[in-house]
């Protein structure tokens, strides 16, 4: 039976990409070697470490005046890092959801930060409008989709100040204005390559301004002068992060990626609206197009683990909801297949007819 992976991360990676890593694994680049053994140093690597950043500047359209690195230690060491390197006395954050709960502790630390905005009261369900960001603060930071709960930011906001998100489960699922932001980070495992590499995006005449002194490996300038290469970077999935954005690019870029996953949330959301047995989550104006979350009505909700098992037994990887809210999710990313998403309306048409 064929099965189809609804995991939030690590998640689904297209078949191009397995296939072309699994076959480094036994031999890299002609080497004999495997990309699990070769040195991060050896002229092949370095080649992959270049094009691997070029394709993102290309796919991205990053103008000129930013560095792309790969670094370790995932989006939850990005908390962390923006601060420490940007935050010279307040910034200001949107509070969104358990990320974004996590980046403000962190930043916290640092100096001031200024909670412009919250969803908390409602679990997280909408993303708040028309809050102000104030004209003093060093930057505002935004997590621009929740994989929890389901909602999701898709336009690239204008402000006055330095801009920061974290685009961990929403990168190249849209085109984006890089211009707009100093920092833009994301961990690989929703939408890039396997875990264990964290993509950041950064606008250098953003760096320098704060006065504290920063661990060599804290700070993103010692990242840019070694090229991603201060310390040894974790070599597979950057070689599998260069799969899939030449897979990205065979598909068309980014733009046609937003086509495919607009269509793709769609079908599935129409039938989470037109069920009797489901409901969605979140605010339907901020319905995420990759982590799409829903529940049981409420006169069913005897049924949700029968209906995870019933999915299982019909191929359905990994729809179980998070814990903290329980219900659905249904992790469509890059890599899932319209396929894959009609599969998973079969089961739940299916779900409903018996009962």
């Amino acid at each position: 039976m064929k099965k189809y992976n609804f995991y939030a991360g690590p998640s689904i990676l297209s078949q191009y990409t397995i296939k072309n890593t699994a076959d480094a694994v036994m031999d890299f680049a002609g080497t004999g070697l495997s990309i699990l053994e070769i040195s991060h140093r050896s002229k092949e690597f370095v080649a992959v470490m270049e094009e691997t950043q070029a394709m993102v500047k290309e796919l991205l359209d990053v103008p000129a005046g930013y560095e792309v690195l790969f670094l370790g230690g995932g989006a939850s060491l990005q908390f962390c890092m923006v601060p420490f390197n940007l935050l010279k006395k307040k910034a200001a954050y949107l509070e969104t959801g358990t990320w974004a709960v996590n980046a403000i502790k962190e930043a916290k630390l640092f100096g001031e930060v200024d909670v412009v905005a919250s969803s908390k009261e409602a679990n997280f369900n909408y993303i708040p409008k028309g809050y102000e960001i104030p004209d003093d603060v060093d930057y505002f930071h935004f997590t621009s989709n929740n994989t929890i709960f389901g909602t999701e930011i898709r336009k690239d906001p204008d402000v006055k100040v330095r801009l920061v998100s974290d685009m961990s489960s929403d990168i190249f699922s849209r085109p984006i204005d890089v211009s707009k932001y100093d920092i833009i980070y994301a961990g690989a495992q929703k939408n890039l390559a396997p875990a264990g590499v964290t993509l950041v995006i950064v606008r250098e005449d953003a760096l320098g301004n704060v006065e504290r002194a920063i661990p060599t490996m804290l700070d993103y300038r010692t990242h840019i002068k070694k090229g991603s290469m201060f310390n040894t970077p974790p070599c597979l999935p950057i070689y599998s992060a260069l799969q899939t954005l030449k897979y990205y690019k065979s598909l068309g870029g980014v733009a046609a990626l937003e086509k495919m996953n607009e269509e793709k949330a769609a079908i599935l959301y129409d039938e989470i609206d037109r069920n009797k047995l489901f409901k969605g989550t979140a605010a339907v104006e901020d319905r995420s197009i990759m982590n799409v979350c829903f529940v049981m009505n409420d006169e069913y909700k005897e049924l949700e683990s029968e209906f995870v098992e019933f999915a299982k037994g019909k191929g359905m990887i990994g729809i179980k909801g998070h814990r903290s809210v329980g219900g659905f999710r249904a992790s469509i990313y890059n890599a899932m297949t319209k396929e894959g998403v009609e599969a998973l309306i079969a089961t739940m048409k299916e779900f409903e007819k018996a009962h």
